[in-house]
């Protein structure tokens, strides 16, 4: 469904979108480098308004968000196109087709769904979500109304605008740099020119209160220099807060990276210490399930408050006030504990 876009200004005769910060300056009839936004008759379309290609019920600590409402369950939804271009992409059959496929459902539909399946927020993921902004930002503003959070998701690539028109909505955030942020990487492997407007919107999202956490992915060979790690640790200790969450992730060869092997937990306990010399309280690993790494330990007195398994809980040490129930220190957490069992916040709806 097509609908016209908010996120666009004119410019020399032409129009450029403002949904993400490549800024694509289209002509009448062309598309945007995401596949999804394009002029028509002199404006800006969204051409996949509500196209849903992917909707799944999840628990918030496999976006991953651990954080922020612990132990809730999330509607998460996704179409096709991206602003990026990851080599290595593992939902490249959404993020990387420039064919609007789907089954369109409406704000008010989603709304319905996530209520009738006990969802606690909306997850908007897969592909990047700011590329269809007008659809998450209507869906969005239904589901505070309904009573339920909305969370991204997200490369993080915003224009000043689209900060200003997410945060009329989004509550929470993960921003993934890629490869510790280093540009070559980036231009080569993402088709992404600089890292900067990812920088410049997690500070203003962060002045907004939306709640950030960070990921980073680590590829070995391409994209895991220490340095880079560091430096990145560093920047995001002295701009978002010693307390803002990081997560190293490991990488899963995928897409046009197959000839890579899976990044070394070596590598990633090495980033683990880098980040927690640069002075960040929660640094945690991703995507090795079982590792120490995963459960979240009390700055003060070192005992492990959660402990997880992948994206499971298996032991909340923390009271309703969100203190340490070891040594009373109030951890940086957003919401209240909530336990269910993993197979009612984990599974498939067909569209």
């Amino acid at each position: 469904m097509n609908k016209e876009a908010k996120l666009f200004k004119k410019k020399d005769g032409r129009v450029q979108c403002l949904a993400c910060a490549r800024g694509c300056t289209l002509s009448e009839g062309q598309i945007g480098f995401c596949g999804v936004r394009g002029v028509f008759n002199g404006k800006l379309y969204l051409l996949n308004y509500g196209v849903i290609d992917a909707l799944h019920m999840d628990p918030i600590e496999k976006k991953p968000l651990v954080h922020f409402y612990p132990g809730s369950k999330v509607l998460s939804m996704g179409t096709t196109g991206c602003s990026w271009a990851c080599a290595y992409c593992q939902n490249y059959d959404l993020s990387q087709r420039r064919k609007v496929e789907g089954t369109y459902i409406s704000p008010e539909e989603i709304i319905k769904i996530a209520k009738k399946y006990g969802a606690d927020g909306l997850a908007y993921t897969y592909n990047e979500p700011s590329i269809f902004a007008e659809f998450s930002h209507d869906v969005g503003v239904l589901a505070h109304k309904a009573g339920l959070f909305n969370v991204f998701v997200s490369n993080g690539y915003f224009t000043d605008e689209g900060v200003e028109y997410f945060s009329e909505f989004l509550d929470g955030i993960t921003v993934d740099f890629k490869g510790n942020a280093n540009k070559e990487f980036l231009r080569k492997y993402v088709m992404v020119p600089d890292p900067e407007p990812i920088f410049r919107a997690l500070q203003e999202l962060r002045e907004k209160n939306v709640h950030v956490e960070i990921t980073d992915l680590v590829i070995p060979k391409v994209g895991d220099n220490i340095d880079d790690a560091r430096r990145l640790s560093r920047w995001i200790a002295e701009n978002l807060g010693e307390d803002t969450p990081i997560h190293f992730l490991r990488f899963h060869p995928d897409y046009k990276l197959l000839w890579l092997p899976e990044t070394p937990v070596k590598t990633l306990e090495e980033h683990y210490r880098v980040a927690k010399e640069e002075g960040l309280n929660y640094v945690y690993i991703g995507n090795v399930p079982g590792h120490p790494y995963e459960n979240t330990y009390c700055p003060k007195c070192g005992n492990a408050v959660i402990k997880r398994y992948g994206f499971d809980i298996l032991e909340y040490n923390i009271d309703n006030d969100n203190r340490c129930k070891f040594c009373g220190y109030k951890l940086p957490i957003v919401g209240k504990f909530k336990y269910e069992p993993m197979e009612k916040r984990f599974f498939t709806l067909w569209l």
